[in-house]
């Protein structure tokens, strides 16, 4: 006996309709395990650095004690880092005089251009463990350029929770019209990142947690946002 199969135009309009109750279903279901979350930086374990050679061989330190970030897990599972330090609070050592070049209208002229800014691009959230090249927008000076700093091997089985995670990378201060000092500076600026995460998932349209500060007088200063990781200008408080 042979079976009796629906019309046509009926057999449509069902699957019609079980297609659009799926994507009906798959809409309000999206926002429930696709929201981004994210984790601020810990202050007391988090670390911005960077240094300069002289024409003779001297090396010339600083730290960014002022500075604001998160790593945002984003819907595909991919991670992002986003990072901003404030050039006004950059310091050289214990030396005013040098703080105070630092800060000035020949380098990082602070007034002008408050912050230094990276961005990265989406990666695998295994490369923080297995190491490699995390690369990303570097904004400095008024110059946005591609750059690519390497995450060490990690010396723990969770880095940036357990131990640091360390980046490092060196850019061309030339590329970004850093140009003050050319008879006594060379031309590579050497960043260092050591980064530990505080514990708490955040959702982006959750307020973060409030600033805290260590003992050494770093800040960590953070805010919402929403979806992927913004460039964001509001200012330091």
């Amino acid at each position: 006996m042979s079976q009796v199969r629906p019309a046509p135009s009926r057999w449509r309009r069902l699957r019609s309709r079980v297609v659009a109750g799926a994507a009906f279903a798959a809409a309000f279901a999206w926002p429930a395990w696709a929201q981004p979350t994210f984790q601020v930086f810990d202050p007391d374990h988090t670390r911005f650095s960077f240094e300069l050679r002289t024409r003779w061989g001297q090396k010339v330190a600083g730290v960014f004690p002022r500075y604001d970030g998160e790593v945002t897990t984003l819907a595909d599972g991919r991670h992002q880092v986003r990072i901003r330090l404030a050039t006004a609070a950059v310091q050289l050592g214990d030396s005013e005089r040098y703080t105070r070049l630092a800060r000035g209208e020949r380098f990082f002229n602070a007034p002008l251009y408050p912050y230094i800014e990276f961005l990265s691009e989406p990666h695998a959230p295994d490369l923080v463990r297995t190491g490699g090249a995390l690369r990303g927008k570097l904004t400095l000076h008024g110059v946005s350029r591609m750059e690519t700093f390497v995450l060490s091997a990690p010396a723990c089985a969770r880095p940036g929770e357990d131990c640091d995670a360390i980046a490092q990378g060196s850019v061309s201060r030339y590329d970004y019209r850093l140009d003050g000092w050319q008879l006594a500076l060379g031309d590579r600026v050497r960043f260092t990142m050591q980064v530990r995460l505080k514990p708490g998932v955040f959702k982006h349209h959750e307020a973060k947690p409030a600033e805290s500060r260590s003992n050494e007088g770093r800040s960590n200063e953070s805010r919402p946002a929403d979806g992927r990781v913004p460039e964001r200008k509001e200012s330091f408080r």
